[in-house]
């Protein structure tokens, strides 16, 4: 058995998966999880969720605690970043200078959340990233405003909070802070929120359940900050403003009061300490192929992966947990495979071909979809009830359903419908299967 590790670049869900899977399908040699927080690895979803609304405690977000990870025996860098990796020697450079010389390495680095120019610099703006990133928000949101609508919680100091990104993570987040008694704007480019992830239809009635309980919500592109010393009083927008004293910006938009900011427009992959090297490709994204695999020896899992996803037959790179979880075990798996592919013990790699699937909470609304409902050409919404607060949307691609949402419908119903989408289908195929799994409770 080789001397040199395995490294894992990214003490995530992915990260963690894959260490996990590395012993658990047989390497006995040196491990390292090379993390760039200090923080043992923990669950991200709850950030937005139950840890910003103050019902978690951040020992609770926690994967493996130290006792349960000692068994795996781990040289586990924590607070330490990667700066370097030269693909062909399989060596990895740590910020402390160090040079790792690897067996193999799995990449696991996520996602960086995206700011604003100068947003950095001010008091009272946010991103919404990292478990520090939520604690500090989370203390300027401790305590609950005035209730604007009925099941809104009370409470003293109140927040003019203004989300900047009306995505999902923008959404989770309006829907606790109301839930807090703050008064919330949620910005975003597109009219309808989430629009671009589940389409227009869902995103309305989502749209509705956020002004229901009092969110303002607002189209337009921010085009700044207005501030008191470092300290932010309000978001400017470029456009979508309504002429008026006092509220429109020097452009003609909106000037929306606010002394707190979150700025939830997206993320990009984390691949920048990767260089530029001819051997990787980085748009959008650690391009792999069907396996996982970056490079010989070199394997990608979790939100930085965009895999060759073989039932789709097209690049996808998915920002939802469950998918963390799995391609770390079979990035892991792989890359042992192929790390054997000349002993007794050799084993075949596998595809990497799962049914992504990702849910969102907002109030005591619980969104769920199996297959990637971003990029469809066609959307369909075979059951939509705003008042029932029910909704199922299948989503095409080039004639065929490759996903379906659904919120509202009993438990049983919308697991049926993963397998609707576990492969596409013919699109009037994929409508009568539905009428079957939810014919019945």
């Amino acid at each position: 058995m080789t001397t040199r590790p395995i490294a894992v670049v990214g003490a995530s869900a992915a990260g963690l998966a894959a260490a996990e899977a590395l012993r658990r399908f047989g390497w006995t040699g040196p491990l390292t999880l090379i993390g760039d927080e200090p923080h043992l690895p923990y669950d991200r979803p709850p950030l937005s969720k139950q840890l910003l609304h103050g019902t978690w405690e951040p020992d609770r977000l926690l994967l493996r605690t130290k006792e349960q990870l000692d068994p795996l025996g781990l040289d586990l860098r924590l607070g330490t970043r990667a700066t370097g990796l030269d693909v062909a020697a399989r060596t990895l450079t740590l910020d402390t200078g160090e040079r790792l010389d690897c067996a193999g390495v799995i990449i696991a680095t996520g996602v960086a959340a995206r700011t604003l120019p100068g947003a950095d610099a001010l008091t009272g703006v946010h991103t919404l990233r990292t478990l520090d990133d939520a604690l500090a928000l989370r203390g300027r949101l401790a305590n609950g405003g005035t209730p604007a609508s009925e099941g809104v919680a009370g409470g003293g100091g109140t927040r003019r909070l203004v989300i900047v990104g009306n995505g999902v993570l923008g959404c989770e987040a309006a829907a606790v802070a109301r839930e807090l008694g703050h008064e919330v704007t949620l910005v975003g480019h597109d009219p309808v929120p989430m629009a671009a992830a589940v389409g227009t239809a869902v995103g309305e009635l989502l749209a509705g359940e956020h002004r229901a309980r009092g969110v303002t919500l607002r189209t337009g592109t921010v085009d700044g900050f207005d501030t008191d010393g470092d300290a932010v009083t309000a978001v400017r927008l470029a456009s979508g403003g309504t002429p008026g004293k006092g509220g429109v910006a020097a452009g003609g938009g909106a000037r929306l009061p606010a002394d707190t900011v979150l700025l939830a427009i997206g993320s990009t992959p984390a691949v920048g300490w990767l260089g530029d090297d001819p051997a990787l490709d980085t748009t959008d994204g650690l391009r792999c192929d069907a396996y996982c695999a970056v490079a010989p020896g070199i394997y990608a899992a979790g939100d930085v992966a965009r895999w060759e996803h073989p039932v789709h037959a097209r690049p996808l790179r998915i920002e939802h947990r469950m998918n963390a979880t799995e391609q770390g075990m079979a990035a892991a798996r792989n890359l042992l495979a192929e790390l054997a592919a000349d002993g007794a013990d050799a084993q075949e790699r596998r595809p990497f071909a799962p049914v992504p699937y990702f849910w969102s909470d907002q109030y005591d609304l619980k969104i769920q979809a199996y297959g990637p409902t971003a990029g469809a050409d066609r959307v369909e919404t075979p059951v939509l009830d705003r008042a029932g607060r029910r909704v199922l949307a299948l989503y095409g691609r080039e004639g065929r359903a490759v996903a379906v949402l659904a919120a509202g419908l009993p438990p049983r119903q919308i697991r049926a419908l993963r397998a609707v989408v576990a492969t596409p289908l013919p699109w009037a195929e994929a409508l009568t299967r539905i009428d079957t799994a939810t014919a019945t409770g």
